[in-house]
Order: structure tokens, then C-alpha cells, then sequence
């Protein structure tokens, strides 16, 4: 596509003013939903995994080009019009900014003691992405069309050359299909078959038989072999991944040793260290009496006794958290201009939509011009707050708090889906600082509601913190919405689509891909929840107080039929001491968590979540040795539990500050060396195994730039539809081999290849030790989908493959 001219006025689409050629039809829809549904799922694992997701926009529209060309062929349909295809990957990318919302906030319910309950996800999910769609609506003239030429929204204009290749005949989803065959046979043989073993890890100090440490006591090396995390690494580019990956370094090779040297000689249990560590069962002291506790307690909290996790755990994650809201913080004020000039423009846009509207009889709105009404904006708006505070559970209502809550989401997400917009134009989507704007929601939120606790407005209680966290959760949608709708209808302005038919189309693709989404985050959390009998607290529980019920849902025990009742305790969380009665010789003291509870008061289940949950292994693999134990997928959602320290940090006025502020300096002092903070904080805060693959893409992406002398051809080629394809692939695959862990243990014994061939003698000679246990196997899979990557993205193989 020719460059435009600056001037909007001089401006003609693709597809002309004077044309209308059909557009918003049932079939663009109905795709475009079902790949939102896809991609959305997909976004969800990431987020859990990594807190990141990637734009969905341009594979959308590679896959709607290619599908639509298929059935035209096939079924003799008639060929879909670039406008249709506009439709299909407007309603699916709405899927990718709806997961990112939900996967950054809701999972933190959890940690503040709350149930992850449909209704509330799917509330929030709906409502924030509706209502990001309705604020960006009177925006979109003032960024999209009078900005035309000075924001460029990169995603945006990249997916109009893509749909536009494919009009003239020169697009197809070969390489994105070539990738999701990879990514999802690689991602099912390891997750599901056990066939590799996911996580290769090597110490960086050995012990000698004297007990002397040789080495760099604490370092550790990790790489998980992800088709999905290589992607994402490509994809965002060498330097991002070398950040990240600089982020990881600092918190394994230097602050992890540092805690080691210098707390190995204590003999005593260093705060904010508690009586558990991370790394085993966080109850296993309460088990016997009052004088074992004590004993295992004061073993387990010694640092020298301590794993490289569990350090990680109780002292390196305050760090990260730290400097993940420093670098959002730091982000927050770098946009501050553009945030004040957002937000004038966009009341200085209503005003002018306000006035076209009353002149509108007088003259004829071209289509191209033709938006949905502010009617539909303000009224709409106001209806999801309403809809929103007489939703149970939610914390809002007719009460002080729940209209103090409706006012901070009208404001705070008018001025974030202001700010996302107008940032999605200067640096696209997937560089949009969302969870940097989050973070600011959450704060000036929980500093707004102490405020009101301060005068006695209202009370600070376990409700406030679900008030704050659904407002924060509510604007995070709605901005991370905002940013993908503002994108999606710069492509529309660029191929001359209907704003109205395309605001229609992500009104659909949000409520679907919403109702999914939250599904699929409870879905996940239940397969991997560790539902464990062992070192339960000896006490009893005054189950009159206990209003909701549930049952055993996975794992070994789900035979068990029986209705419990459910005590959550949150984190930093001081339940009612006359809810529990001590048995003689035991501690009455209950760890948080969430607890299965018999009617007698008997606490029988401790159920620990697949996300940010510590318990990697069913009970019955406990005994086992490390190498044998089957492990259950958890999800460390590395910002998650920043938002949770946030809210008890403040509300309730605990936190390890000494911590949080090493991490705050650490971002400044990047900002400082004019490093960007917030990738380098988010590698601080995520495993080292987890930046390894990243960095790798990342550098691949180097490499490929280097065999071609010059960057790869930008969002639409050939290496990144296949990195596309790794995401997209990989991710459903480990969704599917998540959820088999819902299927019965015959089914999932019989999946194990792993173990079947960790029994032959022939192999295990072949590899030096059993397969699942050998590096040799899973470094080869990945190798190959290194080495197709860097063929495809050099152009050495499938050089038409890509956009022409």
C-alpha cells in the first residue's frame, strides 16, 4: 500500500467512500468470534505463564484471508470482500486484549482469599471490555482520523498492508499454519505423552562429600523449552528478550547468592521468612505437636536450609514486585503528556461529536465517517456501572464504598482508555504498558479507599480489597480493550471500513471471547488445583460460620463425592481466632489457604490452586524420589501477586518495605542508564526458565536480521507468522494437556509414554539415564524448531510463504 499523504484531508482508503460492498455479514462474525475464542485461550496460558500476551490482529487476518479463499474454492461461495476479512479480525482480536485483562487481575481473588466463581470472572470481563469499547468510540476521530500520519499504530497499520496483500492476491497463512503444527505437536508430545521433560536446570556450585561448597553457592541456570515462549521472544524483538533475560540473571546469579552468602551463617529465621518456605508443603509443621513445630519451623526458615525457590519465594519476589511497580509507575509518568493532552482531546471530541450530531440532519455522514451514537456511549457506559454494582459479589452496591467504586471506574476508565489509545498509536499494542496503568489503578484506588476508612466513611474490611480489586480488574480491561479497539479501527480507517459496523463487530468479539476466557482461567486453575491430605492443621472449625460448599473436582481424590464446606484465609489475612478450637497438644494457628472442611469441623483437604499454588505434586507422588515425581502444571502469573501486595499492603498496612524499595531503587537506577525498567523487572519477578526461551527467540530474531542485512520484514512476515503459529499452537496444546488432568488415571497413565519408556533398559543406556530425565531429547525437539525458525524468518525456506 502507498504511503498517505499526512493530511487527513488528502486521505482516500482502499476502499472509497461512494463504495459499499457487503461488510458486516453473519459468517466475518461468527469467525471471527471463534478465533477470538482461539486466540484468547491462547493469551491466557501466556499471561498466567509469563504475564505477557502478543497482538492477535494480523494472524486473525492471515487466517481470515486464508479461510474465506478456502470455502470460496471449496463451496463455491463467493469470494469475502477485504472488508469482510476487516470484520473477521476485528471481532477476533478483541479475544487477545480480554485474556490480558482477566489473566493480569482476577487470579489474584485467590490470594486475597476468594473464590475464582464464573459469574465474577465473566462479569468483569464482559463489562470492562464493553465498556473500553464504548469510551474509545468518541476517541476515535481525535487519534484515528485528525492524528492520521502522526500516531502510526504499528499493529494497525501492518494487519491493513496484510488484508490489502490479500485482496490483490498476495497473502497466505501457510507459514502460520506450518507454525501451529510445530508449536502444538512439540508443546502435546512434552506436556501430555511426557515425552521430554519440560524444564532443563543446572546448578551452578556442587557440594563436596565434606559438605563444602565449590562454586557459585545459590546460582542457578534454567531453560524451559516452550514453543510459545520462543515465539513470544522473536517476536518482541532482541533487545526486549535481552532485558528480560538481564532481569533473570540479576535474580539468580546475583541477588539469590548474595541472600545465600550472607544468610548462611544465621540461626535464625530472616523476615519476612515465616514458619513455611515455598517449596514444600506450606502446613507440614502444624502436623504434629506444639514441640515438633517448633523444632521443623526454626529448620525450615534458616536460609541455609532453604531451596533456590523457596529464596526466591519469601525474599526475591518482594524485589521484583517492587521494581514491576516502579517500572509501571516510571511509564506512567514518562506518558504523563500524553495523558493531559488525551484526555483535552478527547473532551474536546465530544464537544465536536456533540455538535455534528446537531447539524447532522442538515447534511448526509459519509459511511466511512459513520459512528456509533454518544447516546449509546454515555448511556451504555453508565448502564454496565449499574449492571456491574448489582452483580453479587462484587463489593460495589448502594453504600458509600460501591458509589465511591462507580465513580473511580467511570474516571479512572475514561482516562486509561484515553491513555491506552493514544499510547497504542505511539508504540503499539503489545508494547502497551497495561499492567503499568493497572498498577496505578490499583494504588490511587487502595489510597482513595484508606483515605475513606481514615474518616470513617467507610470500614477496611475483606470486602474493600474485592471493591479494589474489581475496579482495578474493570479498568484494566476496559484500557487493554480500548488500545485493541483504537487499532482495530485504524486498519479500518486505512481499508476504508464503517467505524459503526467495526464497533458492532469487537462489541460481539468482546462479550464471546469474555464468557470464554473466564472459563478457560477456572478451567485451568481446577486441572491444576492439589487437593492434599497431608499435614493439615489439628484443629476445628465452627462450620455454622462457613457459608460456602464444594467438593473434591480433580486430582486422586476425586472419588470423594462428599459436600465440605470452604474456609478461605487470604494472604497477610487474620481470621477470627474463635473460628477455629486447637485439639490438645497442637497449634491453633491456620496458614492461609483454602481448606475443604467436614461437617464435624474436621479440616480434610488443603486445596492448593494451580495458579501462583506451591504444591507441584499429588500426595501420592510425595514419597517418591524428586526425578520420578509426576508434577501438575502450575502457573506462576507473575503479576498477580503483585496486585494482591499492593491491596494488603496498603489497606492493611503490611508489607516487607525494606524489600519492596530495594526493587523500586533497582528499576530508578535503570531508568537512570536509560534502560527500560519494566522488562527487566518482569525478568526479576518471573523464573529464570521462563526468560531462557524468550531470550532465545529474541536472539534467533537477531540472528535472522543478521543472515538477511536487514530487519526481518516487520509484523506480517514469514518468521513472525511462524512465531505466530509457536504461540498460537503451543499454548492450545497446553491448554488440552492441562485439562487431561480432569481425565480419569487410567487414561492419563496410559498417555505417559515418558514412563513407559523410562523402563527400557536400551534406552536408558542409549541417553546415560531415563528418558524423561535426560536433556538429550527435549534439546533436540527444540532444536528443530530453532533451526525452521531462523530458515523461515532468513527466507533460506519458504520465501513466498510469507505476505508478498
Amino acid at each position: 500500500m502507498s504511503a498517505p499523504p499526512d493530511q487527513p484531508v488528502a486521505f482516500r482508503p482502499f476502499v472509497p467512500d461512494d463504495e459499499s460492498p457487503p461488510e458486516f455479514t453473519l459468517a466475518p462474525v461468527v469467525i471471527g468470534a471463534l478465533l477470538g475464542i482461539v486466540f484468547g485461550a491462547s493469551s491466557i496460558y501466556l499471561v498466567l505463564k509469563v504475564g505477557l500476551t502478543i497482538s492477535a490482529s494480523i494472524p486473525v487476518a492471515v487466517l481470515a484471508i486464508t479461510l474465506f479463499r478456502l470455502f470460496s474454492r471449496v463451496l463455491g461461495l463467493r469470494r469475502a470482500t477485504i472488508l469482510e476479512n476487516n470484520i473477521v479480525q476485528t471481532t477476533g482480536s478483541a479475544g487477545e486484549s480480554i485474556a490480558f485483562g482477566v489473566g493480569l487481575v482476577m487470579p489474584a481473588l485467590l490470594v486475597l482469599g476468594f473464590d475464582i466463581h464464573v459469574v465474577r470472572v465473566m462479569t468483569v470481563g464482559v463489562l470492562g471490555g464493553l465498556l473500553g469499547i464504548l469510551m474509545m468510540i468518541p476517541l476515535r476521530r481525535a487519534f484515528v482520523v485528525k492524528k492520521h500520519g502522526e500516531l502510526k499504530y504499528p499493529e494497525g497499520t501492518a494487519c491493513a498492508e496484510v488484508l490489502i496483500a490479500g485482496e490483490k492476491g498476495g497473502s497466505t497463512a501457510q507459514m502460520l499454519f506450518v507454525g501451529f503444527g510445530f508449536g502444538f505437536v512439540f508443546q502435546f508430545l512434552m506436556q501430555a505423552f511426557k515425552l521430554f521433560r519440560e524444564v532443563a536446570e543446572k546448578n551452578l556450585f556442587t557440594t563436596t562429600p565434606a559438605g563444602a561448597t565449590v562454586g557459585l553457592k545459590g546460582g542457578v541456570l534454567g531453560c524451559e523449552m516452550s514453543a510459545p515462549l520462543l515465539g513470544v521472544g522473536y517476536i518482541i524483538g532482541p533487545r526486549i528478550a535481552c532485558i528480560m533475560a538481564a532481569g533473570g540473571v540479576l535474580a539468580y546469579l546475583v541477588l539469590v547468592p548474595t541472600i545465600v552468602y550472607f544468610g548462611d551463617s544465621l540461626d535464625h529465621a530472616l523476615a519476612p521468612a515465616k514458619m513455611q518456605v515455598a517449596d514444600v508443603n506450606p502446613l507440614g509443621a502444624l502436623a504434629g505437636g506444639a514441640a515438633a513445630a517448633s523444632q521443623q519451623t526454626a529448620d525450615k526458615g534458616l536460609i541455609k536450609n532453604m531451596s533456590v525457590s523457596a529464596i526466591r519465594q519469601e525474599y526475591v519476589l518482594y524485589i521484583g514486585a517492587g521494581a514491576v511497580a516502579a517500572g509501571g509507575i516510571i511509564s506512567m509518568i514518562q506518558a504523563l503528556p500524553v495523558i493531559f493532552g488525551s484526555v483535552i482531546a478527547g473532551f474536546r471530541d465530544l464537544r465536536a461529536s456533540r455538535g455534528a450530531a446537531d447539524n447532522g440532519a442538515a447534511s448526509v455522514v459519509p459511511r466511512t465517517e459513520r459512528d456509533l451514537s454518544m447516546k449509546v456511549v454515555v448511556f451504555g457506559s453508565l448502564g454496565l456501572v449499574v449492571a456491574l454494582a448489582a452483580a453479587p459479589q462484587f463489593g460495589l452496591g448502594l453504600n458509600p464504598a460501591g458509589i465511591a467504586g462507580a465513580v473511580m471506574i467511570l474516571l479512572f476508565g475514561f482516562l486509561f482508555v484515553t491513555v491506552s489509545s493514544r499510547l497504542t498509536g505511539e508504540i503499539g499494542s503489545s508494547s502497551n504498558p497495561i499492567s503499568g496503568m493497572t498498577v496505578a489503578t490499583l494504588l490511587l484506588t487502595c489510597l482513595i479507599l484508606l483515605a475513606l476508612g481514615e474518616f470513617g466513611v467507610i470500614a477496611i474490611s475483606k470486602e474493600v480489597k474485592l471493591l479494589a480489586l474489581t475496579i482495578a480488574g474493570v479498568v484494566c480491561i476496559a484500557s487493554s480493550n480500548g488500545g485493541t479497539t483504537s487499532q482495530a479501527l485504524k486498519t479500518g480507517y486505512l481499508v476504508g471500513a464503517t467505524p459503526r459496523a467495526q464497533q458492532y463487530a469487537i462489541l460481539v468479539g468482546s462479550l464471546t471471547s469474555a464468557l470464554v476466557v473466564g472459563l478457560v482461567l477456572i478451567l485451568l486453575n481446577q486441572a491444576g488445583t492439589v487437593y492434599s491430605k497431608k499435614n493439615l492443621p489439628s484443629v476445628r472449625v465452627d462450620v455454622s460460620q462457613l457459608t460456602a460448599t464444594d467438593h473434591v473436582r480433580s486430582g486422586e481424590y476425586a472419588d470423594d463425592a462428599t459436600t465440605y464446606h470452604v474456609l478461605n484465609i487470604g494472604k497477610e489475612e487474620t481470621p477470627d481466632a474463635a473460628l477455629f478450637v486447637a485439639t490438645p497438644g497442637h497449634q491453633a494457628d491456620v496458614p492461609p489457604g483454602r481448606y475443604l472442611v467436614a461437617a464435624d469441623g474436621t479440616i480434610t483437604y488443603l486445596c492448593d490452586p494451580a495458579v501462583n499454588g506451591k504444591l507441584a505434586y499429588q500426595d501420592s507422588e510425595a514419597d517418591k524420589p524428586d526425578g520420578e515425581r509426576r508434577t501438575v502444571k502450575k502457573f506462576e502469573a507473575p503479576k498477580t501477586q503483585l496486585m494482591a501486595l499492593i491491596i494488603n499492603g496498603i489497606l492493611d498496612r503490611k508489607l516487607p518495605w525494606g524489600l519492596v524499595l530495594i526493587g523500586v531503587l533497582i528499576a530508578l537506577t535503570l531508568e537512570l542508564s536509560g534502560v527500560p525498567s519494566l522488562p527487566f523487572a518482569v525478568g526479576v519477578y518471573l523464573p529464570i526458565s521462563s526468560s531462557t526461551p524468550i531470550f532465545l527467540g529474541g536472539a534467533l530474531r537477531w540472528l535472522v536480521d543478521k543472515i538477511r542485512r536487514s530487519p526481518d520484514g516487520g509484523d506480517s512476515s514469514p518468521g513472525v507468522l511462524l512465531s505466530s503459529g509457536y504461540i498460537a499452537g503451543g499454548s492450545i496444546a497446553a491448554l488440552l494437556a492441562a485439562f487431561l488432568e480432569f481425565a480419569p488415571k487410567e487414561v492419563k497413565d496410559a498417555l505417559d509414554f515418558g514412563e513407559q519408556l523410562k523402563g527400557s533398559e536400551a534406552v536408558t543406556r542409549a541417553l546415560g539415564g531415563p528418558w524423561p530425565d535426560s536433556n538429550l531429547p527435549v534439546t533436540l525437539a527444540f532444536g528443530v524448531l530453532i533451526v525452521v525458525l531462523v530458515l523461515v524468518g532468513s527466507e533460506r525456506f519458504g520465501k513466498k510463504n510469507g505476505v508478498a
